[in-house]
């Protein structure tokens, strides 16, 4: 499953998710909630578990041990509300992740969607809300962090406002995002340096940044303060966290916790168990690696 067809169809979907039938209780009986020790907050990328109702995914969640959910559009919230279930990365406003903040030519669209999102995430009580920066096209970096820059402060004095964190995520353009050009983690701090505010952070992802950079602990260390938000996800492939994959989570864990972050880690890997119940357990099974 490809991230930005998931994303699209989820963003359309996600009502009907939430009204579909439930988990069968021979899976959730399997499931008893789990003492998490509170110095990371986990959450889950609802795309990766699509498998799942959002009904069924809030439920899930609960069991193992977290109250939090990935990339929630305004549609789904009434349905985590309902479950106690916070959305940690807001999404909705953009355009795709191949259009955004680099083409002057969908600023217009962008404004208006993220103005009218801000007022949105506020109100349902949230505080990240993710945005992209499209691809390259043949645009030099510089133009499109200029592009960047121009478009994304005409939205942040509101961010501000209403206490919401805009978060432009990283992707690799190695393998799975080709011509993205958010892809380096010094291009996306050089992005929050121009526009200058609190409320313009990095989604660093895990998993996208160990293909295109690696030196992923260094890099957090150094960089924390431009962080606000993390995902994972195994290297190579995107599936489970575990040992079959080069990056050790647990040390990765311990080097965010000790910069003080207090926000999200979410997990964003592809179960690849054939059963739903061996899929539940891989989601379990991570939220233990990353429980330092």
């Amino acid at each position: 499953m490809e991230r930005r067809n998931a994303l699209k169809t989820i963003a359309c979907s996600v009502t009907g998710l939430a009204v579909t039938g439930k988990l069968s209780a021979s899976i959730l009986e399997a499931e008893v909630a789990t003492a998490l020790k509170g110095n990371i907050n986990h959450s889950v990328c609802q795309w990766t578990y699509s498998f799942l109702s959002l009904e069924e995914l809030c439920a899930v969640v609960k069991k193992t041990g977290f109250a939090a959910i990935d990339l929630i559009g305004p549609k789904g919230w009434p349905t985590l509300k309902k479950n106690g279930i916070y959305s940690s990365m807001c999404n909705g406003a953009e355009i795709n992740l191949v259009k955004g903040w680099n083409d002057k030519q969908y600023h217009p669209t962008l404004i208006k969607n993220y103005t009218e999102h801000i007022e949105l995430v506020e109100g349902a009580g949230y505080k990240n809300l993710i945005c992209f920066s499209g691809n390259r096209n043949g645009m030099d970096d510089e133009t499109g962090m200029k592009n960047c820059a121009e478009g994304l402060k005409q939205i942040i004095s509101l961010a501000e406002k209403k206490g919401v964190i805009i978060q432009m995520e990283l992707f690799n353009s190695k393998v799975d995002h080709k011509d993205y050009m958010c892809d380096k983690t010094a291009w996306g701090i050089e992005l929050c340096k121009r526009i200058g505010s609190p409320n313009f952070k990095l989604l660093y992802d895990i998993y996208h940044m160990q293909i295109n950079e690696g030196d992923v602990i260094r890099t957090i260390k150094d960089n924390y303060q431009y962080f606000g938000h993390f995902h994972t996800a195994g290297v190579p492939g995107r599936n489970e966290i575990d040992e079959t994959q080069e990056l050790f989570y647990p040390a990765i864990m311990k080097a965010i916790a000790a910069t003080g972050y207090k926000g999200y880690v979410a997990q964003e890997f592809i179960p690849t168990g054939k059963e739903t119940k061996d899929k539940i357990a891989a989601l379990k099974k991570a939220v233990k690696i990353c429980d330092i």
